[in-house]
C-alpha cells in the first residue's frame, strides 16, 4: 500500500493496514499461506487473523461498540437540550499544544462520523482479504467500494444511537475518505446498513468533496459553518483533528498528545472512538516506541 488508499493516510502512517494484517497473518499462523479462491478452495480455509476475530466476530467488541454508542446517544442528547457555546470541531489554526474550538453561535446541530469501522463493518471485503491472505489493494478496494453495499453490516449500538440522534432534531452527517466517484455506492452502503440517510454533498462527505486529498479537516470546518457540531465519532484519530496525522508526529508523542489535556478531556465527551485492531495508523510503533525502557521485563527464572 502506498499512503494507505482506502484512507490516505499521511506517509509516516502509510503503512498501519499493511503492518496490521500482515502481524496478524503472523499470530494466526497463516502469513505464507498461498492465495485461495473461496470458490475453488477444496482444502480448509486460512485461520481468521485474530485482530479480525476480535473486532467483526467476538461478543467483546460488540459490548465495546454498544457501550461507545450509548455514550454517543447520551452525550448528544444531553448537548442538544444545554446548546453549547463550542464546537467539538477543531478551529483553523489550532495545534496540538494550543488547540481552539469553533463557535456554535445559533447554527442547527449536527453530529459527525466516520463510515468504515465507525459506522459500518466491511465483513464482505475483511473476509475476501483474510481468505485469500492477502493485503489491503486499493483496486480490490475500489471494487468493494462499487460492489460490496450488500455485504456490510452495521456497528453494534449505531442504528438505535442516530436513529434517537436524529429524533432529537440533530443532523447526522458522515465524513468519509471513500471516493467520492463511488459516493451513490457508498450511499447506498449505508442505507442499507440501516444508517440512513446519507446525501453526497448534503451529510456525506468523501475524498475530494472539498480539497484534493485526505485531509478531513477542510470537510470537518465546512461542516461547521453551517452546524454546530456536538459530537463526532471514529475509529482513527484522524477522524477527529488531522493534527493527529503529522508526518513528523512520533509514535510515543501521538500517543501522548490524546491522553493529556486538553485532548483526554475530549474523549466520551464530545469525541468518541470505536475499537479498530485490524488497520490504520494505530497499527505502527518498534520496541522502543510502545515499551518504555523504564518498564521493560525479562523473566530471569527460565532458560
Amino acid at each position: 500500500m502506498t499512503i494507505e488508499a482506502r484512507f490516505d493516510f499521511l506517509p509516516s502512517l502509510s503503512a498501519g493496514r499493511g503492518i496490521g494484517l500482515a502481524a496478524a497473518l503472523a499470530l494466526a499462523g497463516c502469513a505464507t499461506a498461498p492465495a485461495v479462491s473461496p470458490q475453488s478452495a477444496t482444502a480448509a480455509a486460512p485461520t481468521v487473523p485474530p485482530a479480525m476475530q476480535w473486532l467483526y466476530g467476538s461478543g467483546e467488541s460488540a459490548a465495546s461498540s454498544l457501550q461507545a454508542y450509548s455514550a454517543f446517544r447520551d452525550h448528544v442528547l444531553a448537548a442538544a437540550r444545554a446548546r453549547p457555546a463550542q464546537s467539538v470541531v477543531l478551529a483553523p489554526g489550532s495545534t496540538l499544544e494550543a488547540p481552539r474550538f469553533l463557535a456554535c453561535g445559533d447554527k442547527p446541530l449536527a453530529v459527525i462520523l466516520d463510515v468504515d469501522e465507525t459506522a459500518i463493518q466491511n465483513l464482505g471485503y475483511e473476509y475476501d482479504e483474510a481468505y485469500r491472505a492477502r493485503s489491503y489493494d486499493e483496486g480490490i478496494w475500489n471494487r468493494w467500494e462499487q460492489t460490496g453495499a450488500n455485504a456490510v453490516a452495521p456497528v453494534p449500538g449505531a442504528v438505535d444511537a442516530l436513529s434517537a440522534v436524529r429524533e432529537a432534531g440533530v443532523t447526522v452527517i458522515f465524513n468519509s475518505n471513500r471516493l467520492t466517484a463511488n459516493a451513490a455506492q457508498t450511499q447506498a452502503a449505508l442505507e442499507a446498513a440501516g444508517l440512513g440517510p446519507a446525501r453526497p454533498g448534503e451529510t456525506l462527505w468523501l475524498k475530494g468533496d472539498i480539497a484534493p486529498g485526505s485531509a478531513k479537516d477542510p470537510r470537518r470546518a465546512a461542516v461547521a459553518t453551517r452546524f454546530c457540531v456536538i459530537a463526532m465519532a471514529g475509529d482513527q484519530l484522524g477522524d477527529f483533528s488531522d493534527l493527529f496525522n503529522a508526518e513528523d508526529l512520533a509514535v510515543p508523542r501521538r500517543r501522548q498528545a490524546a491522553a493529556s489535556t486538553p485532548f483526554a478531556e475530549m474523549w466520551g465527551n464530545g469525541w468518541f472512538m470505536l475499537s479498530n485492531p485490524v488497520y490504520g495508523p494505530s497499527l505502527q510503533g518498534d520496541f522502543d516506541d510502545v515499551f518504555p525502557v523504564d518498564r521493560r521485563w525479562s523473566d530471569q527464572g527460565g532458560n
